[in-house]
C-alpha cells in the first residue's frame, strides 16, 4: 500500500470499527427473584431489609411503581417466558408447554447467546431447557424433586444442579445460588470475549424457603435444620434478601468490569409477593407475605431497569406493568419482532421517558393446577380490582380485600372503571388453552 495513502485507510477502518460496535445489538439480562414481593426494596419505600445493590438500580434507571406478576412461581414463569396470559397457555404446575414459544427461542434465532440459570421447575427432561431456548443452563430442579431421600431440601448448601443435562450433588459447603451465579457469570463473560450478544435469564433460588444461613449469617453450615422443613426459619429471611442483594451487584459489577455495562440493560424483579410468614415495612405499614393469593401482597412485585446512558437516572413510572409485557418489551430492546399472538405490550418507550401507549388494565387468571373451576380471576389498574366473581375493591384503601365495594353506591367514575374492567373478563372468558398459532 502507498505510504501516502495508509493514514486515509487507517481513518476510514477506526471509524468503520466504531460504527461496528454502535450498532451492537444490547445484552439483556433478566433477573427475577423467587417469592421477593413489593415492600421488600429499599428503593420501594422498604425499611426491613438492607438492598443497596438493587436500589442502586433504581437509583441509576427506571421503578416501576406498578408491576404485577402472577401470585405463585409456575404461572409467573410461563407467562414471562411467553407473553401469554394464563388462561391461554398454562397446562399445570410445573410445567411448561413445549409448544409455546419463548424469549429464548426468539433471542436465539435472532442471533443470541441465551441462558438460563437458577430455578427451572418447568419439565423434568433435562432436555427441557434447551427446548425453551437455552444454549446453556445450570439449573436447580429440573429431572429431580425439591428434596433428596433423606428430606433434605437441595437447592442451598449441598445443591443438587444440572448443567446442561449433567446432573451433579455438591459438597455441604456449596451454595446453589453461588454457583448458578456464577455460571451466568461465565456465561456473560465468554459472550462478550466472543464480541456476541447474550440473553441472560436469571430466575433466581433466593429468596424462597426453607429459610435457611446464607454463607454470610453466623450460622452458615451449623444450622442445618431448616434444610430439612419447608419452611425453615423466617428470621433467615433478611440474610437471604441480602445475597440476593449481593448477587445483583456482583453481576453488574461484572458488567462494568467486561466493559459492556453501557450495552446491556438489566431488569430486576420478583415472581410473585413474599411468602407467608414473612411480615415487612412498606412506608410505615405493615405487610405480610402473602404468596399465593390473588391480593396486592401477592401479586405486586418490584420492577427496576438499569441501562447506563441510555434510560435517565431516577425515574419513576406510575404506569401498569404485568409479566405478559416482558417479552416484547425484550424484543423491542433488541429489534426482534415479537408474536403477533401475544398479551403483552412493550413499556420500552417509557424506558426511555416517554409517554407510549400505557395499559388502562391487566388481567389475571390464576389456577395453580389449570382448573378453570378453581380459578381466580380479576381486571385490574392501578386503584381498582375487579374479580370474575364480581368483588370490586377499592385497593389501596383495602389491600387485604376485605370491604367489596357495593355496586348500587358507586361513583360514576367507579362505575366507568368497573365496566371497563368487566370487559375486560368477558373478553378472555371462553379462551382456556385455546391453541397458539406458531409464528
Amino acid at each position: 500500500m502507498n505510504h501516502h495513502f495508509r493514514p486515509f485507510f487507517y481513518f476510514f477502518l477506526i471509524i468503520l470499527l466504531f460504527g461496528c460496535q454502535e450498532k451492537r445489538p444490547p445484552n439483556i439480562v433478566l433477573i427475577m427473584a423467587d417469592d421477593l414481593g413489593y415492600e421488600t426494596i429499599g428503593a420501594n419505600g422498604g425499611t426491613t431489609y438492607q438492598t443497596p445493590n438493587i436500589d442502586l438500580m433504581a437509583n441509576q434507571g427506571i421503578r416501576f411503581e406498578h408491576c404485577y406478576a402472577q401470585p405463585l412461581c409456575t404461572p409467573s414463569r410461563v407467562q414471562i417466558m411467553t407473553g401469554i396470559y394464563n388462561v391461554r397457555n398454562y397446562v399445570r404446575f410445573g410445567l411448561l408447554d413445549t409448544n409455546q414459544t419463548t424469549f429464548g427461542h426468539l433471542f436465539r434465532e435472532a442471533g443470541y447467546a441465551t441462558c438460563i440459570v437458577g430455578k427451572w421447575q418447568l419439565g423434568k427432561d433435562p432436555v427441557s431447557p434447551h427446548q425453551a431456548g437455552f444454549d446453556q443452563y445450570c439449573l436447580w430442579q429440573v429431572s429431580e424433586g425439591r428434596v433428596d431421600s433423606t428430606g433434605r431440601d437441595t437447592r442451598f448448601s449441598q445443591p443438587v444442579l444440572q448443567t446442561n443435562r449433567e446432573l451433579k450433588i455438591y459438597d455441604s459447603h456449596d451454595y446453589g445460588p453461588d454457583i448458578v451465579s456464577q455460571f451466568g457469570i461465565d456465561f456473560m463473560e465468554k459472550a462478550a470475549k466472543d464480541s456476541r450478544p447474550f440473553l441472560l435469564y436469571y430466575p433466581m433460588i433466593l429468596t424462597h424457603c426453607p429459610f435457611s444461613p446464607t454463607p454470610d449469617s453466623p450460622e452458615w453450615l451449623e444450622d442445618d435444620t431448616a434444610v430439612m422443613k419447608y419452611k425453615g426459619h423466617a428470621h433467615y429471611f433478611e440474610d437471604m434478601v441480602s445475597y440476593t442483594d449481593k448477587i445483583v451487584g456482583n453481576i453488574n459489577q461484572k458488567l462494568e468490569e467486561l466493559g459492556i455495562a453501557e450495552n446491556t440493560i438489566v431488569i430486576f424483579t420478583g415472581d410473585n409477593g413474599t411468602d407467608i410468614p414473612v411480615v415487612s415495612t412498606l412506608n410505615g405499614r405493615k405487610v405480610a407475605g402473602a404468596k399465593g393469593q390473588s391480593t396486592d401482597a401477592g401479586t405486586r412485585v418490584p420492577l427496576l431497569v438499569q441501562w447506563p446512558g441510555t434510560i435517565s437516572a431516577g425515574m419513576v413510572n406510575q404506569d401498569l406493568v404485568d409479566f405478559s409485557d416482558m417479552l416484547p418489551t425484550m424484543c423491542e430492546i433488541a429489534d426482534i419482532p415479537a408474536p403477533g399472538t401475544i398479551d403483552g405490550q412493550s413499556f420500552m418507550p417509557q424506558l426511555m421517558g416517554k409517554t407510549g401507549h400505557p395499559r388502562e388494565w391487566i388481567y389475571s387468571w390464576f389456577s395453580r393446577n389449570g382448573a378453570d373451576s378453581l380459578a381466580r380471576v380479576f381486571a385490574r389498574n392501578q386503584r381498582y380490582k375487579l374479580y370474575r366473581n364480581g368483588e370490586f375493591y377499592d385497593v389501596p384503601n383495602d389491600y387485604e380485600e376485605e370491604n367489596p365495594l357495593n355496586e348500587t353506591e358507586l361513583s360514576p367514575e367507579q362505575k366507568k372503571i368497573h365496566k371497563m374492567l368487566q370487559g375486560v373478563i368477558d373478553q378472555y372468558e371462553g379462551r382456556r388453552l385455546e391453541e397458539i398459532p406458531s409464528e
